[in-house]
């Protein structure tokens, strides 16, 4: 299986969900979801508490230290976060915001 593509980005830019993506709940799933025209992907645990977070005003530093005070004793919180974020964009499903 192929290693994910990853494309990292300045963690100081605020990120935001992509065009044409909407994250939610989803029941039947009984796991946050990110929906796209192409499909859907599970963002159960740990990917769903990251994605609570972009909201277009945050950047990759601010949700780790929002995260970091969520959950005090998660060890290597700040790696993970860094590869999540890169792999889901790489994958189209966030963005940085552009400049206003």
């Amino acid at each position: 299986m192929a290693e994910p593509k990853r494309v990292p980005f300045d963690h100081d830019t605020p990120i935001d969900v992509a065009k044409y993506h909407r994250f939610q709940w989803e029941p039947a799933q009984d796991c946050h979801v990110l929906l796209f025209p192409e499909g859907m992907v599970k963002l159960p645990g740990s990917g769903g508490e990251i994605f609570k977070r972009i909201d277009g005003t945050r950047s990759l530093n601010a949700i780790v230290a929002a995260l970091q005070e969520a959950f005090p004793g998660a060890p290597d919180l700040r790696s993970d976060v860094v590869d999540f974020l890169e792999v889901a964009h790489g994958n189209g499903w966030i963005r940085p915001r552009a400049s206003a």
